[in-house]
């Protein structure tokens, strides 16, 4: 989506001038400046295209997975740390909850995501000063709604994490703007759904081949349907509203289908797929110097794979995907437990079909029962031994649109017509369809399939808060440093209380 030179061109006027350059008096005449940088379309572009680079922390290379993972996914009761990963306090903190404001991974996914918000704000508010004689109104349009999308994201990213958090609504110019007190959370929610709800009305239902993984209505709507499923659980009193407009935007959620083949979601080889709604872009292209490459599948990889062995599935998961028996039409388990995890089954120890990067397990793990991630790795040896790689990751698929759309139908009393939704994700699955057709029945069945359907895309943490399980979730598998009170989210950063 961008060249690297005029990328790091761009940040740099953002992260300089955006924050320090404009309260001083001189400016050098033939530097380009956050005045004088938005001339034409190109640099709308550009400015837009350094908003995206810190979806998820993916602008600093290592910090991608070191901060997204530690902070949002050690917390689950899915995952636990790899050996590796005890190597490192500011992680084992995270996992056992003994973090404080100062912890540096949590401390980093802040700053991280309201540099984002900086960022969108100067190209909603500089994209909107530019003339027609400098880019067309259409052009104009979907720049800035496309911005207003990713300040939206970002501010969901921090409003899922922390109780409370500053509210960035415009581009800062004047220093005294800088301190802020934090918003009320029903405030900025107010704010990401209003945003939310204006763009999906702008946006294209789809991106042209030379733009994929910007922003669509598809994406605004996903994502307005999820504050509101969110919001329906925080706030009971308007709980059937929030509810029902949450099956309103994730009905708008149009053109997209399950691809049966799930593990190509997520080992390079189907990026960005009729599935796939919102996707973080990664790109093995080297030209002119371009780096848009993650070490990710190390960090996930076991150590008998080649991989830094940071995190690994817990015995709750493994229970979880195993629980109905092998039951699908494979005459396997679950077909979503292999695309996840490479574990003791004779499906990964067929020796005419090695299928662990050529080999069996045992032939990888000798005589350990030891499970591992599949998910994020690449399909070959050759490409796990790969220093980095171009793999994309989805952050929004259709199957989350339709099991969130089957919890709200079912929150509104009509399970009925929820049903279809969950047996469509289990299909996928080649399981069968799910049995009982009551509201308990039909609750429990969607709490199973996220579980199953997610792990490694972080969602499971807010599910159970959501539900208000995050304490006995956590108890039962010996996460007993668990606070719901404390812990349900995170501190202030320390530097922010510090800075303002």
């Amino acid at each position: 989506m961008k060249n690297i030179y005029n990328f790091i061109t761009v940040l740099c006027i953002f992260t300089l001038v955006g924050c320090s350059n404009d309260f001083l008096e001189q400016q050098s005449p033939d530097q380009l400046n956050s005045s004088t940088f938005w001339r034409n379309k190109a640099d709308a572009e550009a400015g837009l295209s350094s908003t995206y680079a810190y979806l998820e922390g993916s602008v600093e290379e290592y910090a991608f997975a070191e901060v997204k993972w530690p902070v949002e996914a050690y917390r689950e009761d899915i995952c636990k740390l790899g050996s590796d990963a005890l190597n490192y306090q500011n992680w084992v903190e995270l996992a056992d909850f003994t973090y404080t404001n100062g912890n540096s991974q949590l401390t980093a996914y802040w700053k991280l995501n309201y540099r984002g918000i900086s960022n969108a704000n100067q190209v909603i508010t500089k994209v909107g000063e530019m003339p027609a004689t400098a880019i067309s109104d259409a052009d104009k349009n979907q720049i800035i709604a496309e911005a207003r999308f990713l300040r939206a994201y970002y501010h969901l990213k921090l409003i899922l994490n922390w109780e409370k958090i500053k509210l960035r609504t415009k581009y800062i110019t004047n220093q005294n703007e800088i301190s802020l007190p934090l918003a009320e959370r029903a405030e900025t929610w107010n704010f990401i759904v209003s945003e939310l709800k204006a763009v999906a009305e702008v946006l294209p239902a789809a991106q042209t081949a030379d733009k994929a993984g910007r922003a669509t209505s598809g994406a605004a709507n996903s994502y307005l349907g999820f504050a509101y499923l969110t919001r329906a659980y925080e706030e009971t009193a308007d709980k059937q509203t929030h509810l029902t407009e949450s099956v309103k935007a994730l009905d708008k959620v149009q053109g997209y289908e399950l691809v049966k083949d799930y593990v190509s979601l997520f080992n390079g080889t189907n990026k960005n797929s009729k599935e796939s709604i919102f996707e973080l872009q990664f790109s093995e292209n080297t030209s002119n110097g371009a780096f848009y490459r993650t070490a990710l599948h190390f960090w996930m990889a076991a150590s008998e794979l080649g991989g830094w062995d940071e995190i690994l599935p817990t015995d709750m998961l493994m229970n979880e995907f195993k629980k109905e028996g092998k039951i699908a039409t494979t005459g396997n388990y679950d077909s979503r437990l292999y695309g996840n995890i490479f574990f003791k089954d004779p499906y990964f120890n067929d020796a005419s079909n090695p299928r662990i990067f050529g080999a069996t397990y045992d032939e990888k793990f000798g005589t350990a029962n030891k499970p591992v991630f599949r998910k994020y790795l690449p399909p070959t040896q050759e490409q796990m031994d790969t220093e980095f790689l171009g793999l994309n990751v989805p952050l929004m698929r259709y199957s989350n649109v339709l099991l969130m759309k089957a919890e709200a139908l079912n929150e509104l009393q009509r399970s009925a017509e929820a049903i279809p939704h969950i047996n469509l994700v289990r299909a996928r699955a080649d399981m069968p369809a799910m049995i009982g057709i009551t509201y308990n029945a039909v609750k429990a069945q969607i709490e199973h399939e996220r579980i199953i359907e997610f792990p490694l895309e972080n969602f499971r943490f807010y599910d159970l808060r959501r539900w208000g399980k995050t304490k006995a979730a956590l108890d039962a598998v010996g996460r007993t440093g668990f606070d719901a009170a404390k812990n349900n989210f995170y501190p202030v950063p320390l530097t922010e209380i510090q800075n303002n």
